[in-house]
């Protein structure tokens, strides 16, 4: 086994903390990545060591450039260095793990998202994209083998790699290792949708983890269920013992780290933002969302919801305006460009029904600006977040941490962060437009004094894991 052994605590993630651009000259500029891991590593006194793919062209040629595959970055004030190894994997097995098997299968399970008369198949094509499936995470597992110390800690993350535990075991056998899962985790009855022989080796690759980690009690307690139903481990609290070694399960839920978040938010940027949105919004009271165009995030539901709310309340025409942030999001598949088009549709509806002049109900924005969504948050009055399921939703959490407004959350019981959130919020079915409509406009008309404790609560429990203390916790319990 080449390469070096030195690195203490190692991150593996599809997704690293930079991406490269090359501009017309070749010349190479690295950008920062978004998400709360990144965060929280930047503050972390240790060197680390991060093991992500190359998904860009110019991913693929610092890579290449680098000595070693390894590109030197600083962690940020008071961290430590951090050692970015970015693996340049097959084109062909990259796209056939990514999307067929890593967001068309095991997304699509863990989000309940099968249309079940039609999808899923599980045929000779799938076999073969499981098989790239397999491949990916083993170039992962062999990277990290490679550069951790003999008594490092191995952090690995979500449903790209679930294989990558048990073969990291494998080959390095005396190391720490940990497995967070972002997603939600479904039930055994619909996790046994897959092929036995690929319901049992995902788990089975889990387990070969310390520690598991989930946001929420509910996805921890399916994958335990799942653990007792599909292998017949035995399940003792959170302790699941299979093959003779023991993985505990753990909640640990994500937070925001709320004085990054607010400074950010006073840049200059969010300011000009703020400025076109007033203008846009011309003061009246704002509903707003900010999403992907993501299947699970129920966009299309969430404004035939505020459609309901027009046609019961026409009191409210002329007064209240829903922004709705619609942020691009893998539109390499189908299902996310018909979704994307299906969102249009109703926007496009809801201000022929209802508009006039002077006054348009919807605003539908599709491209990515985060300095916008910032500033939306410090105008909302109300923040409606209903996913039909999600693993957590940090949208629900940066909301309050910046309103400006005392806003209310509407919050679907299908998000992990209504494990935390939901004793303050306005907690809807995601399916049932009519009732998610009604809770818009209770919302509207809550007292002030209501909204400031509810805001000012929901911004506490928001706050109370921040990325940097979420990272250690699991760091310690490794």
């Amino acid at each position: 086994m080449g390469g070096r052994a030195d690195a203490s605590v190692l991150v593996a993630s599809n997704r690293g903390p930079l991406s490269y651009l090359a501009d017309e000259r070749g010349e190479l500029t690295a950008r920062r990545g978004g998400g709360g891991m990144i965060s929280a590593l930047e503050g972390h006194e240790q060197p680390i060591t991060w093991v992500c793919a190359a998904l860009t062209d110019g991913d693929r040629a610092a890579a290449r450039a680098a000595r070693d595959g390894r590109l030197s970055t600083p962690g940020g004030a008071g961290g430590g260095e951090q050692i970015v190894r970015m693996l340049e994997l097959d084109r062909v097995i990259f796209d056939r793990a990514y999307n067929a098997v890593a967001n068309r299968t095991l997304w699509f399970i863990s989000h309940l998202l099968f249309d079940t008369a039609s999808a899923p198949t599980f045929g000779h094509v799938w076999a073969g994209d499981w098989a790239a499936y397999e491949e990916y995470c083993a170039c992962f597992a062999q990277a990290l083998a490679e550069d951790a110390a003999p008594d490092a800690k191995v952090l690995i993350q979500d449903y790209h790699l679930v294989l990558a535990p048990r073969m990291l075991r494998d080959l390095r056998p005396q190391l720490r290792i940990s497995h967070f899962t972002h997603t939600p985790w479904a039930s055994p009855d619909y996790f046994r949708m897959l092929p036995d022989a690929v319901a049992r080796q995902i788990l089975r690759g889990m387990l070969g983890a310390d520690l598991l980690g989930f946001h929420c009690r509910r996805w921890a307690d399916a994958f335990l269920a799942c653990c007792d139903a599909v292998l017949n481990a035995s399940v003792a609290g959170d302790d699941v013992t299979f093959e003779g070694r023991t993985t505990t399960v753990a909640v640990t839920p994500l937070g925001v780290d709320g004085p990054e978040l607010r400074l950010r938010a006073e840049a200059a940027d969010v300011a000009s933002r703020m400025q076109l949105l007033s203008e846009q919004v011309d003061g009246r009271r704002l509903l707003l969302r900010i999403d992907r165009t993501e299947l699970s995030k129920n966009i299309v539901r969430g404004l035939e919801s505020y459609r309901e709310m027009l046609r019961a309340h026409p009191e409210v025409h002329g007064e209240v305006v829903h922004l709705a942030f619609a942020y691009p999001s893998r539109h390499d598949l189908p299902e996310y460009r018909e979704y994307t088009a299906a969102v249009q549709r109703i926007a496009s509806d809801i201000s022929e029904e209802f508009g006039r002049p002077g006054w348009e109900p919807v605003g539908l924005e599709v491209s990515d600006d985060f300095p916008r969504s910032l500033a939306a948050y410090a105008m909302a009055d109300v923040l409606v977040v209903n996913p039909v399921r999600d693993g957590m939703n940090l949208v629900a959490k940066e909301g309050p941490v910046l309103s400006q407004r005392d806003l209310a959350l509407v919050l679907s019981r299908e998000a992990g962060a209504a494990a935390e959130l939901g004793g303050d919020a306005l907690v809807v079915n995601p399916y049932d437009v009519i009732q998610t409509g009604e809770a818009m406009w209770d919302a509207l008309q809550m007292p002030a004094a209501e909204r400031a404790a509810r805001c000012e609560r929901l911004a506490a429990a928001s706050v109370a894991m921040p990325p940097s203390r979420w990272f250690t916790t699991q760091l310690d319990a490794l």
